[in-house]
């Protein structure tokens, strides 16, 4: 399998070259071209029931596709997010790394994709009630609206709750207000993640809250 991501920071896609026999896993609707004679296969995420429950807990797509190579030579699929911005390729080797709703976009099958619990302060802060946590050995492929910024932590950082993309599974999120009430609600920046530990963060340089917030005022 060949991979090449093209088109960041701001309208990136991937590209991915199968050989004969080789799969790849994407996000529902992610596809926007392959060849004729390439396999598609819609499977639930991770079974029925796991399915659902990421569906309707999760803010993840009930179905995955499966793009599987069965000619005699190599055949292209090339994936997009829904949201312009950056892609991101990360290598695991037996680790987990946990996504923000909306964020994954495709994956070898050496990984699994699990609900991961983020509690009622997630959902009251629009980011719904788990996180995906993806586990195992193989390729895996997210984005964010805008560019992806990285942040090694070590003690305490906080990030507005819109604006994180992915984080090490060790570090611990803790969402609040901002500020006072009344700074948080008059001062536009609401919920905060604060994270505790040491390890790795992604944090997306623009937010679809902050796009919606900017157009209503247009709109009506």
């Amino acid at each position: 399998m060949q991979t090449k991501i093209e088109g960041g920071p701001a309208f990136a896609y991937l590209h991915v070259d199968l050989n004969p026999g080789e799969t790849v896993v994407a996000e529902s609707d992610a596809m926007s071209s392959m060849a004729a004679d390439l396999d598609m296969d819609a499977k639930f995420n991770g079974g029925f029931f796991s399915g659902l429950f990421k569906k309707f807990f999760g803010g993840e797509s009930l179905f995955v596709n499966h793009f599987t190579n069965r000619a005699s030579g190599e055949r292209r699929v090339t994936l997009v997010q829904a949201t312009p911005g950056n892609l991101r390729e990360v290598q695991l080797s037996g680790q987990t790394i946990c996504l923000q709703p909306g964020a994954y976009v495709a994956s070898t099958p050496g990984l699994e994709l699990k609900a991961r619990w983020a509690g009622f302060k997630s959902w009251f802060a629009g980011e719904g009630l788990f996180k995906l946590a993806v586990t195992g050995s193989g390729t895996l492929w997210y984005g964010a609206y805008g560019e992806l910024l990285e942040k090694e932590v070590s003690g305490e950082y906080i990030v507005d709750t819109a604006h994180l993309v992915a984080y090490d599974p060790q570090l611990t999120l803790n969402i609040q207000l901002a500020g006072g009430i009344f700074s948080s609600l008059f001062g536009g920046e609401g919920f905060v993640t604060r994270i505790e530990g040491t390890g790795k963060i992604i944090v997306q340089t623009r937010s679809l809250s902050g796009l919606a917030g900017w157009l209503n005022p247009r709109l009506f």
